[in-house]
């Protein structure tokens, strides 16, 4: 006589729960992509374009397989290094955040803040 297998019943919730958080991911994802396309965000639009121009330099450097794979390593070895050196690594983000909000707050003042649409005291 044939073997006996188990019969598997998947819960439907689950399924649901995995749609319902899905659906809302995409709609956030078509949410920005909008405000990107319609330019009401001004500095997203200028970080999509940071963003692609750099993954476009990256891109050039090496093939889809290679970049796969440095990517699949990285994905798996950074969370364990990071656990493991946790407090020397949160130590130099911190230093790095003050340096960059400094650097940042040059740019607004030389920068940012002659430009209309970032100024504080735009007014509509």
């Amino acid at each position: 006589s044939p073997p006996k297998f188990p019969e598997i019943v998947l819960p439907e919730d689950l399924f649901v729960n995995i749609a319902l958080s899905l659906k809302y991911e995409v709609n956030r994802a078509f949410t920005n992509f909008r405000e990107v396309a319609s330019g009401k965000d001004l500095m997203k639009f200028l970080k999509l374009i940071a963003i692609m121009w750099t993954l476009s330099v990256v891109g050039s450097w090496f093939n889809f397989l290679t970049l796969f794979y440095i990517v699949y390593v990285i994905l798996h070895t950074v969370p364990v290094l990071y656990e493991k050196h946790e407090d020397h690594v949160d130590t130099l983000a911190e230093k790095a955040m003050v340096e960059i909000n400094k650097h940042y707050a040059v740019l607004d003042e030389k920068v940012l803040q002659k430009v209309p649409y970032f100024s504080k005291d735009k007014r509509h």
